[in-house]
């Protein structure tokens, strides 16, 4: 029994050392609050927060260390709400490894405008994923659940819509909530507005893409670039197919993949032949316009 107890626990141990799935870097910046403000609360919560998002178990798969989703929370406070409520912005990043290449490709780039939430120095950091309860931890698990989905979306078709679900979830239980964000009158962009997007199936084209691109284009590149470039180049036209149907007339998700892809969209076709250049040049300038100067680099090589 005590051979038996001891086997258990050693694979409980090892269980849990390997579950974690994000390998979250945290940073907060507070230099826009002045005053006597203790900035060691700052500190503290970077902290907490770090603890938080790397040791949850955020799914029920296990990941070896080396699998873990690279990401980065950076919170910049800007405003002192009362003695322990903040306002700020977030910047959420997360990248995953191209196969067969020491180069990472960006899942997520994203912006979040509607950071508020209090914090006492010391007080627990935790998440229920039934109710809306502290602000901040909702927001992290809401962008977790993001990055896990765009993620899984990007090895095997629709793989992500488990955490999609979650981050639906998440929004759901903050509809009373106070702070802003969650609902769909509070902006055009927002939490509520991306999730509701994904999870459309008017959307379901750019979770297509997201495969397309990634485990059928960049994953194969590192064999065969003119293939995988080939591929990457197709995929365009998942994306074209949604922008044309315009099923929201302001299309976050779609945004989300252009925050994220843009600059590699142009390092992709800066070489290659002169067809495949022009068709996928005449195919971004078309559904992405904002970054016309960005795609105009690929026709200078």
């Amino acid at each position: 029994m005590r051979h038996l107890f001891l086997v258990l626990l050693i694979s409980a141990t090892l269980s849990q050392a390997f579950s974690q799935e994000l390998n979250a870097r945290v940073q907060i910046s507070a230099q826009q609050i002045q005053g006597s403000t203790n900035k060691e609360v700052f500190r503290t919560l970077q902290k907490s927060l770090f603890e938080f998002i790397n040791n949850r178990q955020w799914t029920n798969n296990i990941y070896a260390p080396e699998e873990r989703i690279e990401c980065t929370f950076q919170i910049n406070i800007s405003e002192l709400v009362s003695s322990d409520n903040y306002k700020g912005t977030m910047q959420i990043q997360a990248n995953r490894p191209v196969f067969g290449t020491n180069l990472n490709t960006v899942l997520v780039n994203h912006r979040d405008v509607d950071i508020q939430f209090q914090y006492v120095e010391h007080d627990a950091l935790e998440f229920n994923e039934t109710t809306h309860g502290n602000n901040l931890t909702d927001i992290i698990a809401y962008w977790s659940y993001i990055i896990l989905g765009m993620d899984y979306d990007s090895f095997s078709p629709k793989g992500g819509s488990e955490f999609f679900t979650k981050a639906e979830t998440v929004v759901n239980n903050a509809q009373n909530a106070q702070e802003k964000g969650w609902k769909a009158f509070e902006g055009q962009k927002n939490r509520y507005w991306i999730i509701q997007n994904i999870n459309d199936s008017k959307y379901s084209g750019i979770r297509d893409f997201m495969y397309q691109y990634h485990r059928l284009g960049l994953d194969k590149m590192g064999e065969k670039v003119t293939i995988g470039r080939s591929k990457i180049a197709d995929s365009f036209k998942l994306l074209q197919k949604v922008y044309r149907e315009k099923p929201n007339p302001y299309m976050p998700y779609l945004q989300l993949i252009f925050d994220a892809k843009a600059d590699e969209f142009v390092n992709i076709f800066s070489e290659g032949p002169p067809d495949e250049i022009n068709r996928v040049y005449n195919i971004l300038t078309e559904i992405n316009p904002a970054n016309l100067s960005k795609y105009k680099k690929m026709k200078e090589h």
